[in-house]
């Protein structure tokens, strides 16, 4: 019993000062971990939301690129960090939905080893091909295989994207040959090179190629059009009937965060993520949509999110690595 009384008073004394770390926080430079190579859709909106939270929280907010193994490494590194709030993991559905299915084992646990701060953002994706190639329209590319079961490839650097893929085949009944990369940037410079035929991927990375007139894009993957491309069918409109998929961006700290300090980086980034700075730096130009919630928002919506993708990979029959 006498050993009991202190703990416990350092326990009342722990909960008690919570409140007080939080009103400080923060109070020195805030490191955002990205799972994926710079230059990526993840990295983009990470480094404006950066910037948002250092004009209001006046700290530096650095971003850590840590690509590479489906972003086994980022989430392990957030995984293992102190949780203090000064180390943040920004990432999509990738780590925190689609890696459990697709992979035997994960080195992290993305619902026990994680505090949700916040959504981010939604997006749709875009299907772009070269611009000489013979399909014009997403009907045509759907013929086109048809005719050629296995012939045509699809490249992917992400989940969102190969998921993208594996739900046109089962919806559209045709074969693709899948070819996987390590971001959807080097996927995207294979598709330029000729290498691959066809991908799915984020507009961040595929629309400034169809503006440049270096791909076309057949279709968006999103419910609606794309304000951006408003040209592009959906490609459920062209023909591909209840075809949909789209990715999110969402915060999360490691487990163990005081609940103060996750609600204080819940304001920040949800205050940044609609701040004018963030919308003109990728929100507006990447047509991605803003999508904040409560951390108890974003945990149930993961939950949800994570056996939608479960279903997907299951009936595309695709075995865990």
């Amino acid at each position: 019993m006498k050993l009991l009384k202190p703990l416990l008073l350092a326990a009342a004394a722990a909960v008690a000062l919570a409140p007080a770390l939080a009103q400080n926080f923060p109070s020195k430079p805030i490191t955002f971990v990205v799972p994926f190579a710079a230059g990526t859709a993840t990295d983009q909106i990470a480094r404006a939301l950066g910037t948002a939270v250092t004009a209001e929280a006046k700290q530096p907010v650095v971003i850590d690129n840590k690509a590479g193994a489906s972003g086994f490494i980022a989430s392990q590194q957030v995984a293992k960090a102190a949780a203090d709030g000064y180390t943040v993991l920004i990432t999509t559905n990738t780590t925190h939905a689609a890696n459990e299915h697709l992979f035997k084992k994960l080195p992290y646990d993305p619902v026990k080893d994680f505090a949700p701060i916040t959504g981010l953002g939604k997006g749709g994706q875009i299907m772009v091909v070269q611009p000489d190639f013979p399909a014009k329209s997403v009907a045509e590319f759907v013929a086109l295989a048809k005719k050629a079961p296995g012939k045509y490839s699809f490249g992917s650097g992400s989940s969102s994207s190969r998921m993208a893929g594996e739900l046109l085949q089962q919806m559209a009944g045709i074969q693709l040959l899948h070819v996987p990369y390590k971001s959807n940037t080097l996927a995207v410079t294979d598709l330029l090179g000729g290498q691959i035929h066809m991908m799915i991927t984020d507009t961040a990375t595929g629309l400034p190629q169809v503006k440049a007139g270096k791909l076309r894009a057949l279709g968006m993957s999103s419910a609606k059009r794309s304000p951006l491309v408003p040209e592009v069918p959906t490609i459920d409109e062209a023909g591909v009937k209840g075809y949909e998929m789209g990715f999110w961006f969402a915060a999360y700290a490691p487990a163990g965060t005081p609940p103060a300090v996750v609600q204080r980086l819940n304001e920040l980034l949800a205050n940044a993520a609609r701040a004018a700075s963030a919308k003109a730096a990728f929100y507006e130009p990447t047509g991605t949509e803003v999508f904040t919630t409560t951390p108890d928002e974003l945990a149930k919506f993961q939950a949800a999110e994570s056996q939608k993708w479960g279903r997907i990979v299951k009936a595309a029959g695709i075995q865990p690595e």
